[in-house]
């Protein structure tokens, strides 16, 4: 009997930037950096979709009536560390836009993957149920990504 560890499951939607299997794995490890972080259970499912803006742009629209693209978005699956009944521990779906990891990498001068990693840490971060709604939520949820992204040499 095996211990089953976090599966990021990656759906490349976007085609204008090439997603390098190493940093594929460098997500993975970053999604379960934060749930060992925390003390959550190590088996969870996330699911991780890498968009283009207008993409992005819809869902955006659909979910938050923003209708504009964003970086990230979240769709946590778990409340209070209640997982929603069903049959996969599913802990959430992560969805990056490609187009903002690249600005805003040349904006903060930091690498493509470094942006991806953060905002995939930040995203999980609210899947977990964080928020940065008022400004001492926002600081804590800052120290958490901070800790984390520092523990993944970032």
């Amino acid at each position: 009997m095996g211990i089953n560890l976090m599966e990021l499951l990656v759906d490349n939607r976007q085609h204008k930037y090439k997603i390098e299997e190493r940093l594929i794995r460098l997500l993975e490890r970053a999604a379960l950096v934060c749930l060992a972080y925390e003390g959550w259970d190590l088996d969870y499912e996330i699911s991780l979709s890498l968009v283009d803006d207008d993409e992005n742009k819809e869902l955006n629209k659909i979910y938050r009536g923003i209708n504009c693209p964003t970086d990230v978005l979240s769709f946590p699956l778990v409340e209070g560390n209640q997982i929603i009944d069903i049959e996969e521990k599913l802990l959430g779906d992560i969805v990056i836009s490609v187009e903002k990891v690249a600005l805003q990498a040349k904006k903060y001068n930091h690498s493509f993957g470094r942006e991806m990693i953060f905002l995939l840490v930040h995203s999980m971060f609210h899947l977990m149920g964080y928020d940065h709604d008022t400004k001492e939520s926002a600081k804590d949820m800052r120290a958490r990504e901070e800790t984390v992204l520092s523990f993944l040499n970032l």
